[in-house]
This record gives structure tokens, C-alpha cells and sequence, in this order.
């Protein structure tokens, strides 16, 4: 369903849709293309899912092309997206000429009449080198870069120089780059079925597929593709330090939609087979009313992963007035302000005394869910995200 500007006018305020249609104004009639690496599954995807139609709604003609790749190409992208995290990774030899070879085949995505190009992340970032026409490119890294592999990097950096501007998540995020740098957080869409109200008839009926309906103790949700840097192993440790003091259950929910996600879910089916409080939930990537209706049972909420471009499965949570705790890595330190919207934990140990101590005390728990929606309601909402790509698009172009 195609929605429009005035289906958000009850989350955000006046300001930022008044903001909209003077930027929009200026912009009316540009073109404006995002490429991505997948039409479903993953943060990116579901941020083009409702941030495309409400470009269109706003005056600005917009595209989203899926780039195509082989087995070979995914399954080394997949290990640049790892190097870019900071892990050791032995990358093939010819992944140069594979990023080139793979760019040339999706060439025809490209219409040259587009004023904007929009890169998302490393996998369709070789189209740069292929670059041609008179309108702007631009980089959109939703990683956190700043510990990646000198070697992998350095391939990179070439195609980004490509680029009339690299954007991250973070100015912490920030690297010397031969082009411009800019920073803008994502944000989620509130009428998506991840995020709108669940009715009690869709909820029982989410609920029952996962065959959690009847669970009658407090329920530890984690929610994040099968991906080690997620540390789901490190989730479990503190669950069962946490079941040593209170009787409760744990989900880790998510998709596998990644090379490496099969193996991770059998390692951790593996690891608690004997664990009958821990559930470990395979759930299709366009599962979202699945998930809506976990995080809405939920008592606590954790995101634990080592590394964190953003975190958007927790702007969900917060969303929902939840109490969560996060390693503070990337953007879960900067959505959850420990005391004020959330808990902090770097080690399993602190992860299950911060958990027990929002059981023990639900009304600090609610205080803090309710600041954490209002903090999202403020910063993280997809109109709010649409103003700040308005306002990157005028500055970038300027002859508008």
C-alpha cells in the first residue's frame, strides 16, 4: 500500500512536514535511483521498502534497482562485509576484477538520465568505476568501517573516490576520503507491519506459528539475522546466568538470509539443545508481523552484537516502549543513553545483571521504554529520515 505524508502526521511534528514540502519544493522533478544488494531481508531493504514511495509522494521521482551477483560474488562480499567489521578474512585473489566484472553485468541499471545514484553499502559499490553522465553518486555505508581490514579497505577506497560523497550512519564513523563525507542516521517506518499496532487476533495468530502463545514467564528477545557478529552465543551465557535467579525464557529470533547463517543457526541449535527455555526462532526475512508481535511480548530487549552499523531492530524495540540493554557498539551507544533510554553491558555478566535488574523493577523499565520511544518518535522515524535525505539532496545538487 502506497502511503502518503499525511498517514505520518500523527508521530512526528508540524515542523518536520512543513520542512518536507519547502525542500521538496526545490527539488520537485529529480531523479533518483537507489541500488541496493537485495529486495528483501536486511536493514537496507526495508528502509527502501518505505523510504522509495514517500520520495515519489514528495515530488521526487524515484527508482530502487536490486544488483544481481553471482554465488562466488556474494559469498566474497560477504567476507569484505566481515573484513569491514574487523575480522580476519582471507579474501580471494581476484576480488578486484570480480567487483569490476560484476559492476560491468549490472551496468543497465544505471539510466544515464538520473541526477542521483545511490550506492547502498560495498556490494554494488563497483558501479562507481563505471560511472558516467552529469548527475551526483553517492555511497551510503550502513557498517561501522572504522575497524576494517587495511587490505579491504584500501580495495575500496578507489570505487568510494568514484563518488561525489561517501554517507555513514556516524560522524564517528568518519574517514579520511578523496570526496565529500556526510552523516545521517536511518530511521523506521511506524505503518510498516514491523512497527504498527498488532491486533490481539494478529498477535495470537504470530504467536501460535512460533508456538510461544503460551509462554507465562518473562521473555528475553533478541531479534537479528544469524550472523556471528550478532554474538547470540554470548546471549546465551548471560541467559543462563539469569535462570540461576528468575525462571524465564529466551528467543533469538531472525532470518539466515546471509552465507554464513545456516551454519550459525545449527551451531547454536547445537550448543542448547538441552536448554528447553531457549528457543532458537528461523523466521523467513518478510516475517515482520512474526517479529512485531515478539518484541510487543517481550519484557526485555537486548542487542548484543560486536559490531553495530546502527541497530535498527532496537530503534524497533524502543519504538515499542521497550526495556532493552546493548553492547554499546556504533549506533546502539548513540539510540541508548544508559539510565535514560536503555541499559549499557559489555560482557555476558553484565548483560544478565542489567536484564535481572529491569525484572526486578518494572517501573524503571517503563520509564526508560517511554523515553525510548519518544527519543525515536524525535530522531529515528521515516519522515524524519526523509527530510534529513531531502536536505542531503539540495545540498549536493546544486543547481537546484
Amino acid at each position: 500500500m502506497r502511503r502518503t505524508l499525511d498517514d505520518y502526521r500523527e508521530f512526528v511534528d508540524q515542523s518536520v512536514l512543513d520542512e518536507i514540502d519547502r525542500l521538496a519544493g526545490r527539488l520537485a522533478g529529480v531523479r533518483c535511483l537507489h541500488v541496493d544488494s537485495t529486495a528483501l531481508g536486511g536493514g537496507v531493504a526495508e528502509l527502501l521498502a518505505s523510504l522509495v514511495p514517500l520520495l515519489e509522494n514528495a515530488g521526487i521521482t524515484s527508482e530502487w534497482a536490486v544488483f544481481q551477483g553471482s554465488e562466488e560474488f556474494f559469498r566474497a562480499t560477504k567476507l569484505v562485509h566481515n573484513a569491514l567489521h574487523g575480522l580476519s578474512s582471507k579474501l580471494p585473489d581476484n576480488l578486484d576484477e570480480l567487483y569490476r566484472a560484476q559492476a560491468f553485468a549490472n551496468l543497465p541499471l544505471v539510466a544515464p538520465e538520473q541526477d542521483f545514484v545511490i550506492l547502498h553499502d560495498q556490494q554494488p559499490l563497483g558501479l562507481a568505476a563505471h560511472r558516467g553522465g552529469g548527475g551526483r553518486w553517492i555511497w551510503y555505508c550502513h557498517v561501522d568501517p572504522t575497524s576494517a581490514q587495511t587490505n579491504v579497505w584500501d580495495l575500496l577506497v578507489p570505487f568510494i573516490a568514484a563518488c561525489d560523497l561517501a554517507v555513514f550512519h556516524l560522524s564517528d564513523y568518519a574517514r579520511e576520503l578523496p570526496c565529500l563525507e556526510y552523516f545521517m542516521p536511518p530511521g523506521i517506518d511506524p505503518l510498516s507491519d514491523k512497527n504498527r499496532p498488532v491486533s490481539q487476533e494478529e498477535n495470537r495468530k504470530a504467536l501460535e506459528q512460533t508456538g510461544l502463545i503460551d509462554v507465562d514467564c518473562p521473555l528475553i528477545l533478541q531479534v537479528s539475522r544469524f550472523d556471528r557478529l550478532k554474538d547470540h552465543a554470548g546471549v546465551v551465557d548471560a541467559f543462563r546466568l539469569i535462570r540461576r535467579e528468575r525462571h524465564c525464557r529466551l528467543i533469538l529470533a531472525g532470518a539466515a538470509d546471509d552465507p554464513e547463517g545456516g551454519d550459525v543457526v545449527d551451531e547454536l541449535r547445537n550448543v542448547t539443545k538441552k536448554d528447553t527455555d531457549i528457543s532458537v526462532l528461523l523466521v523467513d526475512p518478510d516475517s515482520h508481523l512474526t517479529i512485531n508481535s515478539l518484541q510487543r511480548r517481550a519484557d526485555v530487549i537486548v542487542q548484543y552484537s560486536r559490531r553495530e552499523g546502527f541497530g535498527l531492530t532496537i530503534t524497533e524495540a524502543m519504538w515499542k516502549g521497550k526495556a532493552v540493554v546493548v553492547r554499546p557498539t556504533g549506533g546502539l551507544a548513540t539510540q541508548v543513553s544508559p539510565e535514560d533510554t536503555g541499559l549499557h553491558a559489555w560482557t555476558p555478566e553484565g548483560l544478565a545483571r542489567q536484564v535481572l535488574y529491569l525484572l526486578a523493577n518494572p517501573a524503571d523499565a517503563a520509564r526508560l521504554g517511554r523515553n525510548g520511544r519518544e527519543t525515536v518518535r524525535r530522531r529515528y522515524l521515516l519522515p524524519v529520515y526523509l527530510r534529513n535525505w531531502l536536505r542531503l539532496l539540495l545540498l549536493l545538487g546544486k543547481k537546484w
